[in-house]
């Protein structure tokens, strides 16, 4: 019983590990704030729960964690190119992984420190939104980072 109970949590940790919630940085300063109100109007309810409420979408049950068609991945919110399909891979994790940004003025990383975890969150540099986070996890070839985004946070254009 005690072994179900372990292995139980552990699998819960491992389904949430890319989108718990982290307290805000009220110090940091975007160039893009809007309130709730007008973030609801620019992004669908999923996106704003995603990026604003600074959720995570279901693993496998996403639309772009296996996309496989070329193009860049971005903003919900701003429309700012975030990720390349070139520098996407399939992490094993459910939710679409990258091994960089496009532009990594385009991000920002700031220490998430939610839930009794220490690891890092990445939002949009302009808004502060939510997008994911990244670990120290990925292909040692191409950088050894994986960027575990919310497939919510992007809008995809194909090539």
């Amino acid at each position: 019983m005690k072994q179900m109970i372990g292995m139980t949590a552990i699998l819960m940790l491992f389904l949430t590990a890319c989108g718990q919630q982290p307290k805000q940085n009220k110090q940091t300063k975007y160039e893009i704030t809007k309130s709730d109100a007008e973030w609801k109007k620019v992004l669908s309810p999923i996106a704003f729960d995603i990026m604003v409420r600074r959720g995570t979408e279901r693993a496998y049950q996403n639309p772009y964690y296996n996309n496989p068609e070329k193009g860049i991945y971005v903003s919900a919110a701003t429309g700012e190119p975030l990720f390349s399909s070139e520098d996407k891979y399939d992490s094993g994790t459910g939710w679409p992984s990258f091994t960089k940004p496009i532009n990594s003025k385009a991000i920002a990383v700031i220490h998430d420190s939610s839930f009794g975890m220490s690891r890092d969150e990445v939002v949009e540099a302009k808004t502060g939104l939510h997008l994911g986070h990244v670990f120290d996890d990925g292909p040692r070839d191409k950088g050894g980072l994986r960027y575990c985004m919310n497939s919510a946070a992007f809008k995809f254009i194909k090539k």
